[in-house]
């Protein structure tokens, strides 16, 4: 294979850049740097946007997909003799040298008013020998975004420069293969672009999928489906008593209000329905009950289980800007099945947060206030921490037995097709796109409980099978 140079006009210093090239051209191609095809890389112009004023100015924002929406299109001030410097003509490309839009191109083919360009773009512009329609196609390749990308600074606001663009290298062939390789991309954009379509609506399918499957396994799970029954295994009824002795504990601990002892009586009448005493008078509660339990399991409610108590409320202004003290989990950490830390956390002094709220492990989250979409999100925390709590939106609940596996058992069953339905059917209305999930009336959802052993049966299970639809 034979070596690439580069010539440095400067110096006249000859230097091989065979590291630098990426594949072997054909013959009558040339590799080139853009900044030496290019006729100008020129700065956008910094101005404020306007109602009306001496001239239309094209910002980021302007362009969809393609096109500048002309109409959006403010007008910004701008000295007469400096408007040529800036005008927009026809073949111009167009680059966003910053921010989110990194690295998007367009390719101007009308300028239907006299317009320029804002500063957070750059201008390129070529000679009639190179077709600029070849230019924006290598715009949209997979070699222009790896250059992209090693030359990005990477600061609060991605940054790409003119000199990074300028030192980029482009494959160009003779301008007549120019013109047949926009040609035949062009013909083939229309399959290319119903491909990308069809993909596009297999990925969702497939997603739906995964979701409608992880739905069913945690409402069979719920169900009592998932495994089968061991007699040895004891019964759901021995767990209680054994919940209840937990809870008194608490109380002579100091950790627990008496109220809390307060357990709901639910059984099985000689109709074969379901009572619940209400002030010592059994009361049908079937229509809460959907579906039947296994033998060894038995119906409580929420409270049974679980304290729920809301994060760490707190003033904005006492916000660290330094990022040091508490760090506040809110709704966004919250995703299915787990809870993750982010860039913008928010953190707090310790004397703003109550201890009570720090995060140990066992205890679930779940978003409080949230998009209907997002209630019942819930994630078990994995270990004890010291510096971490949860938002005044958010839910702390904590198991009284004080175990992984039923910890996470209690998340699941709260995030089945049964639960879910119920939560939302006790959400309020709290502004123009949020739900309240008011605690009291989570504490009196109903709720299966199975009997601890087999309760880690069923966190295998259903681990197990998670894994295996997620992989797919």
């Amino acid at each position: 294979m034979s070596s690439y140079y580069e010539k440095m006009l400067a110096t006249r210093e000859v230097k091989c850049i065979d590291e630098e090239i990426p594949f072997d051209v054909p013959n009558g191609w040339e590799w080139e740097r853009w900044g030496n095809i290019s006729q100008s890389i020129q700065y956008g112009y910094n101005a404020p946007a306007l109602e009306h004023g001496a001239i239309k100015m094209v910002r980021i924002s302007d362009i969809q997909e393609n096109c500048v929406l002309w109409d959006n299109v403010p007008y910004c001030q701008i000295e007469e003799n400096d408007i040529d410097t800036y005008l927009l003509k026809v073949n111009d490309i167009l680059f966003a040298r910053t921010g989110g839009t990194v690295g998007k191109s367009f390719l101007v083919e009308e300028v239907p008013e006299r317009a320029i360009y804002a500063g957070y773009l750059i201008r390129t512009r070529y000679s009639s020998l190179l077709n600029s329609r070849y230019m924006k196609l290598f715009m949209e390749s997979q070699l222009y975004w790896e250059q992209l990308k090693n030359g990005t600074i990477a600061t609060a606001q991605p940054n790409c420069n003119g000199k990074t663009l300028a030192k980029m290298l482009l494959p160009i062939p003779p301008t007549k293969e120019q013109d047949r390789i926009v040609g035949k991309l062009t013909q083939l954009s229309s399959f290319l672009n119903n491909y990308t379509l069809y993909q596009e609506r297999l990925n969702l399918l497939n997603e739906e999928i995964k979701e409608q499957l992880k739905k069913s396994i945690l409402q069979e799970a719920i169900q009592g489906k998932l495994v089968p029954q061991i007699a040895e295994e004891g019964t759901a009824q021995e767990l209680l008593e054994q919940i209840k002795a937990e809870k008194q504990n608490l109380v002579k601990e100091g950790k627990l209000k008496k109220s809390a002892l307060a357990t709901s009586v639910i059984f099985r009448g000689d109709d074969n329905k379901y009572y619940e005493l209400i002030d010592n008078s059994p009361v049908c509660i079937d229509e809460f009950l959907p579906f039947q339990i296994p033998e060894t399991w038995t119906w409580c409610k929420v409270k049974d289980l679980l304290e729920i108590q809301t994060g760490a409320s707190f003033k904005k202004e006492q916000a660290n800007a330094n990022k040091k003290g508490i760090r506040i989990l809110r709704g966004g950490n919250i995703l299915p099945n787990k809870y993750i830390f982010k860039d913008d956390d928010v953190f707090v002094s310790e004397e703003y947060v109550n201890a009570n709220t720090i995060l140990k492990k066992n205890c679930i989250i779940t978003p409080a206030v949230t998009s209907l979409e997002n209630i019942g999100k819930m994630a078990v925390i994995e270990k004890d921490y010291n510096n971490v709590s949860a938002g005044g939106f958010v839910f702390i609940i904590n198991p009284y037995i004080q175990d992984f596996n039923h910890s996470l058992l209690l998340a699941y069953f709260l995030q089945s097709p049964f639960l879910i339905e119920a939560m939302r059917g006790i959400t309020k209305k709290s502004g123009a796109a949020f739900y309240n999930l008011g605690k009291e009336r989570l504490k009196e959802l109903y709720l299966p409980l199975p009997p601890m052993a087999e309760q880690s049966r069923i966190v295998g299970k259903i681990n197990e099978v998670l894994s295996s639809i997620m992989s797919r």
